[in-house]
């Protein structure tokens, strides 16, 4: 199962990590008492128990298994921000939670902040801990929501925690499965500050106790760390073992806006163009793909013309679109590689989510308006009944057309593949 999954990552991202010199922890036992920025705390629990549910009892700590790293703390600032979003759907405070919990509140404050990671908590009580805000008024869906954003945080944490520092595939969580949008968002959250769309359904109910954050937030420091961690992966994995975290790094890199990090992109391109996909090669095609997409989101979108022009292929045309699938979850399956994106029995996914995810996306000003509009074409021409069975989705699909044609900039392909769209259009009204 994926909690299982999350939880031999985050053990054996912790054997990894206990050789890195290492401060006090941020969680202690009940009755310990615990530093933060000089002043003296005392943890009333920071952890659940099966039991505290059962009985009513109060919620006893556990013992912490995350570790720090030269003086920064590892992160748990994604989970704890999808808590308070969370909290504040319910209509709840901080102290109404604690008490409908039985915890002190500094412990919601610990977890809601992230200097006590919620991945430090047993997995079993983070689900209860979901359960319990679902039936206080949160949306259903707040234990998937938690259990992602714990990923997330122990993605950022492991880049945080060893910087330069090389961890190979066999403990790194980018290298664990193929991720999806949801996952990615939450990731570069603390980067970007933008909300992940999953998450928009928390409709806070009640109003803010004055200046409040945002955003889950990275120090500078931290920050650089985990992209210079990003760096020393993608520099350091040379083995076919190594393709899937490789991959997943560069994405995350063009998220870095250094000056430096987009020159070694367009030389990541560059070496990438110049080694030929052969026809089944998905790696090849997907190392391209990342490189290409990166490199448009730093502003040469160039580069992802040129990656367009190798796709043409049958095989590069299916393990583009199961991708995409996977990509925003139109596939409910998990993948520990690329291996699926060759897989031309396709009709097990439906592609209404595809499509739409792919509407909102043909925008003249955006950086991958080419790759978009490429897959959209491919994604009706290998679903011919899909626009038929989909009549309130045809109308904004034409006024996208019409949207990007008139800004001007679309290249001679382009041009041609929106003609291809209104076309298949006509057939669908027939």
């Amino acid at each position: 199962m994926a909690l299982s999954r999350q939880a031999d990552q985050i053990r054996t991202a912790q054997v990894v990590l206990d050789f890195m010199p290492s401060t006090p922890p941020l969680l202690t036992n009940r009755d310990a008492t615990i530093t933060w920025q000089n002043r003296e705390r005392t943890d009333s629990a920071s952890a659940f128990s099966a039991s505290a549910f059962n009985k009513g009892a109060p919620l006893q700590s556990k013992s912490p298994t995350l570790t720090q790293s030269q003086g920064v703390p590892l992160t748990g600032v994604v989970a704890g921000f999808v808590l308070k979003l969370a909290r504040r759907s319910a209509c709840l405070t901080q102290e109404s939670l604690a008490e409908s919990l039985q915890v002190d509140v500094t412990t919601i404050q610990g977890w809601e902040s992230g200097r006590r990671p919620l991945a430090a908590v047993q997995a079993g009580d983070v689900l209860r801990l979901g359960s319990r805000l679902a039936h206080l008024g949160a949306p259903a869906s707040t234990r998937r929501h938690l259990r992602e954003a714990m990923e997330a945080d122990l993605v950022l944490s492991t880049g945080v925690a060893a910087a330069a520092t090389w961890v190979g595939p066999e403990a790194h969580p980018l290298a664990g499965h193929v991720h999806r949008r949801s996952l990615t968002n939450l990731i570069t959250w603390p980067l970007t500050g933008d909300l992940p769309p999953q998450l928009i359904e928390f409709t806070p109910k009640i109003p803010n106790r004055g200046p409040t954050a945002l955003r889950p937030r990275l120090t500078i420091e931290a920050t650089s760390r985990f992209l210079d961690h990003l760096m020393t992966v993608v520099e350091h994995c040379k083995r076919p073992q190594d393709a899937l975290l490789r991959r997943q790094a560069v994405y995350l890199l063009g998220f870095d806006k250094r000056p430096h990090v987009a020159d070694w992109l367009r030389g990541e391109w560059d070496r990438a163009s110049r080694r030929p996909v052969a026809e089944g090669d998905v790696t090849a095609l997907m190392e391209a793909r990342s490189a290409s997409v990166t490199l448009a989101a730093t502003g040469d979108g160039g580069r992802l013309h040129d990656f367009l022009g190798v796709t043409s292929g049958a095989s590069a045309e299916v393990a583009n679109l199961n991708y995409w699938a996977h990509w925003v979850g139109e596939s409910a399956d998990e993948h520990s590689t690329d291996d699926f994106m060759r897989d031309e029995n396709s009709g097990q996914w439906h592609g209404v989510r595809l499509l739409r995810h792919l509407i909102d996306r043909l925008v003249p000003d955006s950086a991958h308006l080419p790759l978009n509009l490429h897959t959209m074409h491919s994604l009706v021409a290998s679903r011919p009944a899909l626009l038929t069975d989909s009549p309130r989705i045809r109308p904004l699909l034409s006024e996208a057309l019409d949207r990007i044609t008139s800004a001007g900039t679309l290249t001679r392909t382009g041009r041609t593949q929106v003609a291809g769209l209104h076309y298949a259009l006509r057939l669908a009204e027939r």
